[in-house]
């Protein structure tokens, strides 16, 4: 059984014209108490940015947020940089 493994995704927003140089970072990650967080991270490249933590009771919730998060990036024109972060792994069960 194959499943894509996402460590994070980092994607960026640029126009020169209008001086736009923007990331946005989505991040699953557990949490302490057993929950899964996605955690978003915004702002101006080179910038420290601001932090949103959304708390899940499962993955697969967390993920679907992180989908959701995704397009809504994407149609605003934010493009996913090159990650080596999204590997496929392969579990032999």
């Amino acid at each position: 059984m194959f499943e894509l493994t996402v460590q994070y995704l980092v994607l960026e927003r640029r126009d020169p014209a209008r001086n736009m140089a923007r990331f946005y970072v989505l991040t699953i990650e557990p949490t302490l108490f057993g929950d899964t967080a996605l955690v978003r991270e915004w702002g101006r490249l080179g910038g420290r940015g601001r932090r949103q933590l959304d708390l899940f009771d499962g993955l697969v919730q967390a993920v679907e947020a992180l989908e959701s998060w995704l397009r809504r990036k994407t149609r605003c024109g934010y493009v996913q940089r090159h990650s080596p972060c999204l590997e496929r792994t392969c579990d032999p069960a």
